[in-house]
């Protein structure tokens, strides 16, 4: 079959390439084209198992829905300059790529624990494997018509907005692939408009930008600031909200997108403490819908729907060590704190299955509804600082991460609209 041909086209140019020292112009692009051909290929082949197991399979007419655990991820964070400064010593131990230590100082009489995940990035790890671990899988969910989410959890200072947004402008001639220092979020981009226009199906993208600061909702990507944001319960989904008033933004190209991704991040609210020189005082939620035109069995236009949340959450903080004593950076600190402290009931709540979720203590926690809980494919990525001033910060994120992994999702793929009901929406 095809399939087959294109595998062994593609294995013997891989022996060609380790065979000589460079490869001719001509080799390299038809290497190219059979390696585009082959992921394509797998592609279809992906989500013909995708259909057949989850959302085109039907008992009594409705789909089936298939129980998946919340996916936890942890990355330990380099020593900072901060540490290094006061000799602090690591009490974090990433012994495989699962498991991690936290191993008290010799000095404290607190014995050591050991914690399990679904994967263990140590403070040697780059942007590009924990994209590829975490979120790339997604990418193919996304274009078979699932909702997914990714958000980082952690205490301030410990590397959450980096994993998530990176350091450094994307360039548009980058791949999403590239060992740089790009975060989560343009890669993420930069992958679904490659994987699309491979496929060369019709298809739309539009990005939103929600900010949560003070328990206030903000559009970052708006140009009106008077717009008022309000979330309420969607009657035909239980256990969804519609973010009323929240613009999703039509983008044609990266170069579109990097730009309001640009112009999101320079409104974000962001302050200096002694933790962070540039801490992110809000939550923020970055979402990607993608339409992809499709015809019908009986010759009609559908249109499936993707989805991606990406989410940096405020970092958890001691108020005290912080140096947030007062004024607004005080409330700031409250706020996300309350928060976060409401997502953890959220978590344990769903853990133990109890009758009643504070799902509606928090802005943050309904946000996050049918992300925790729902018919979302769901990650977390926990991140910790390796120092022994922060043991208990540190601990504190590990049980939070490890307690997360019992939440069970029922991931369900959106219903497909016709190409008129999605018209009325917009």
């Amino acid at each position: 079959c095809a399939l087959k041909r294109l595998i062994a086209a593609h294995q013997k140019f891989e022996i060609v390439d380790r065979s000589t020292a460079s490869k001719s112009a001509l080799q390299k692009a038809e290497c190219f084209f059979f390696c585009a051909n082959l992921r394509h290929l797998l592609r279809i082949r992906h989500r013909r198992r995708m259909d057949a197991s989850s959302g085109n399979n039907t008992s009594n007419g409705k789909p089936l829905k298939c129980n998946q655990n919340v996916q936890v991820y942890l990355r330990v964070r380099p020593t900072n300059a901060r540490e290094k400064l006061i000799r602090s010593q690591e009490v974090v131990d990433v012994v495989s790529s699962r498991e991690v230590m936290l191993k008290p100082t010799l000095s404290d009489t607190r014995t050591s624990k050991k914690f399990t995940f679904d994967r263990a990035f140590d403070v040697n790890s780059k942007q590009h494997e924990v994209y590829h671990a975490v979120v790339a899988p997604y990418i193919e969910e996304v274009l078979a018509g699932f909702n997914c989410t990714v958000f980082a959890y952690g205490q301030t200072g410990t590397g959450k907005t980096f994993t998530m947004v990176g350091e450094e402008q994307p360039e548009l001639s980058s791949g999403w692939d590239d060992d740089t220092k790009t975060g989560i979020i343009p890669r993420a981009l930069n992958h679904l408009f490659d994987e699309l226009r491979m496929t060369e199906l019709e298809f739309s993208m539009r990005i939103s930008y929600l900010e949560l600061y003070n328990e206030e909702l903000c559009d970052l990507l708006s140009t009106d600031d008077h717009v008022k944001i309000r979330i309420y319960d969607d009657v035909n989904k239980k256990g969804s909200v519609i973010v009323q008033g929240l613009e999703e933004v039509l983008v044609h190209s990266k170069d579109d997108v990097y730009k309001l991704l640009a112009k999101g991040q320079e409104r974000r609210r962001t302050a200096s403490t002694l933790m962070n020189a540039q801490s992110s005082r809000s939550h923020t939620i970055f979402s990607i819908i993608v339409h992809i035109k499709e015809n019908g069995m009986e010759g009609e236009e559908l249109l499936k729907i993707g989805k991606l949340n990406l989410v940096d959450l405020a970092g958890s903080e001691n108020i005290t060590k912080a140096g947030n004593e007062k004024g607004i950076r005080t409330r700031e600190s409250v706020n996300i704190n309350q928060s976060l402290l409401t997502l953890g009931r959220v978590i344990t709540a769903l853990v133990e299955r109890t009758p009643h979720i504070p799902y509606r203590e928090s802005k943050l926690t309904r946000l996050l509804q049918e992300s925790l809980g729902g018919r979302t494919k769901t990650s977390i990525i926990a991140t910790i600082s390796p120092g022994h001033k922060d043991f208990e910060e540190t601990l504190s994120t590990l049980e939070y991460a490890h307690r997360a992994k019992n939440i069970q999702n029922k991931p369900e793929a959106n219903q497909k609209l016709s190409k008129k009901t999605v018209i009325k929406e917009y």
